[in-house]
């Protein structure tokens, strides 16, 4: 830290010690960041001002070190050619890394404490600081924030957010990356129970996917479950007031699970789980992952955002950073456009997911239902990516279909299978040879002008997420589809290979994308058929990428082929 940064850092402090309301008065400049969801969400509206004496929950990103390190250590770990491959940090490796400054986090706290800020919890990284305040106080920190409650999300969920961006005082923004709890609406889930397609007689038919069809189409034996003899695990995470019911789970295993030994019961809820109504979504993550990754011990991580001011993914986020032990394979089905956040909120949550795949999580999150996406700026269409679906420390998975939607056959792209490139990140590495070769062979390719063909590129695997059965609220449901219904699935079948990795001394997969790539999708059936969806306009006429052999934005390298992805990632 040089000497100007010190001076700077002790003429911020002096500012702090006096009246807030010189802030407020503009004594201490402002350098505007805001993390701010710009417009209001379908479906949710004001319900005018927030009552100035309303608690809120706001969370505080502190400006993280030694970054670029951790970006080379985790390229050491997750590389199949390194010596270090495997050799994964502990979250106290992490936290030594990455603690923020102790000139950073005197200045937060000092900040926070002359604010009135109260019952202020750290994480063991101690990069997140979460802080209760009523909303005058927060409105005096923040300035320019004006707290409304809303109303609004398929169970008229309340929110309390701020329509107008903040500012942090000038001299505080080189140490707050940004504040979460003001700007972003809770996302709603996008799987769709679609009609049940018609068909003319029944002989030799399935009718829906089940775990049978799953394990029956990516080639799995009664054999391939859990041993229950290790500390094998794996994780799924659910948000906004999406519970599931064990009942539901027990109903579901009874129906669908009588030909493969399983768990009857989730291992561990981390967070709260709630005594409404069971959400499809929860369910489904529940029971496939269970399935799939049979005879497994599972968690769920429950992110409610019961609180007004919360948001569930940063919860999420947070209960990361805080565990030292962690299951390998965490499966989220949750995504935002990528325009609708700032640069420093998308940045950070980046890092996050650098933390998790330094210390040996596979973290798999859906690649959303609606193709390449569609927006449109003066009159000019783009495709719209989706985040976290583009982060380069993910692994993405899209959806696929059976080309005959009642046998178990060979797979064709889900019109809805998200995927795409970000308009954020530029091309990692380690996928540069694939999606070159893709460019440079599609037949297909939409209009240049409607993609970055430079960014980041997913997914970057898929599985079925067409017309699968869910048991919530002790209902049978049947046609229920999205590629929140293929991540469970992939992740659970990435716990079985890590069962057989532990069973033979080997460290889990940890972040999968390096050697996804170089070993070219071998253990992976090959999607070659099938375009998702994109903009209704005359030039791509609703029609976005199509697959093709090898590496493809709709389905990456394909759908998994369990005893030959079992035989390519069992070793080292």
């Amino acid at each position: 830290m040089t000497a100007d940064h010190r001076k700077g850092g002790m003429g911020l402090i002096a500012c702090l010690l006096g009246l807030l309301a010189l802030i407020v008065a503009g004594k201490c400049s402002y350098s505007p960041e805001p993390d701010q969801q710009r417009t209001l969400p379908p479906g949710w509206a004001s319900l005018g001002r927030a009552d100035p004496e309303e608690e809120l929950i706001l969370t505080f990103a502190l400006r993280q070190q030694n970054l670029e390190r951790l970006s080379k250590l985790v390229q050491a770990v997750s590389d199949p050619r390194s010596p270090r491959y495997g050799k994964y940090l502990t979250l106290e490796d992490v936290a030594e890394l990455v603690r923020p400054s102790p000139l950073t986090l005197r200045t937060v706290q000092k900040w926070l404490l002359a604010a009135g800020a109260w019952n202020c919890h750290s994480v063991t990284t101690q990069d997140f600081l979460t802080c209760r305040m009523s909303v005058r106080q927060a409105e005096l920190l923040l300035s320019g924030a004006e707290f409304h409650r809303y109303v609004g999300g398929p169970t008229k969920t309340h929110a309390v957010r701020s329509p107008r961006p903040y500012q942090l005082p000038k001299a505080l923004a080189p140490h707050v990356d940004f504040v979460g709890g003001l700007h972003r609406f809770p996302p709603t889930s996008s799987l769709r129970q679609r009609p049940e397609p018609q068909v003319a007689g029944a002989i030799g038919l399935h009718l829906g996917v089940t775990p049978s069809v799953i394990r029956e189409r990516y080639n799995l034996t009664a054999q391939d479950v859990g041993s229950g003899t290790t500390n094998n695990s794996q994780a799924c995470a659910q948000f906004l007031e999406q519970y599931f019911h064990d009942s539901d789970l027990a109903e579901f295993m009874r129906l669908f699970g009588g030909n493969f030994a399983h768990q009857e019961s989730v291992a561990r809820v981390v967070g709260q789980q709630g005594q409404g109504w069971a959400g499809i979504e929860a369910s489904l993550d529940v029971q496939y992952l269970m399935s799939a990754g049979a005879n497994i011990s599972t968690w769920v991580y429950s992110s409610p955002g019961r609180h007004e001011s919360q948001e569930p993914f940063l919860q999420w986020l947070l209960l990361l950073s805080n565990e030292s032990a962690l299951p390998p394979v965490h499966t989220v089905s949750y995504g935002d456009d990528e325009d609708s956040l700032s640069s420093t909120y998308i940045q950070r949550v980046n890092t996050e997911f650098m933390k998790a795949a330094a210390r040996g999580l596979t973290l798999l999150f859906a690649s959303g239902d609606s193709g390449a996406g569609c927006w449109s700026t003066s009159g000019r269409h783009q495709f719209r990516p989706s985040f976290p679906a583009s982060s380069p420390y993910v692994t993405t998975v899209g959806g696929t279909s059976f080309q005959n939607p009642f046998r178990v056959t060979s797979e064709i792209v889900d019109y809805i299978s998200g995927g795409g490139f970000s308009n954020v990140f530029p091309r990692p590495s380690y996928q540069e040879e694939a999606v070159t070769q893709f460019l440079s062979s599609s037949p297909h390719l939409p209009p240049s002008s409607y993609f970055n063909a430079s960014g980041r590129a997913y997914p970057d695997v898929a599985a079925l997420s067409d017309g699968y059965w869910v048991v919530s609220n002790h209902v049978p449901i049947p046609w229920v589809s999205g590629t929140s219904a293929s991540t469970p699935v992939f992740g659970g079948l990435l716990s079985l290979i890590n069962e057989h990795r532990i069973l033979s001394g080997h460290p889990p997969l940890g972040f999968l994308n390096p050697r996804l790539y170089q070993q070219r999708g071998a253990g992976l059936f090959d999607v070659t058929r099938g375009c998702h969806e994109s903009c209704l306009n005359e030039e791509v006429q609703g029609q976005g990428f199509c697959s093709g052999p090898g590496w493809d934005p709709v389905t990456g390298w394909g759908t998994p082929n369990f005893p030959a992805l079992l035989k390519t990632l069992i070793n080292p």
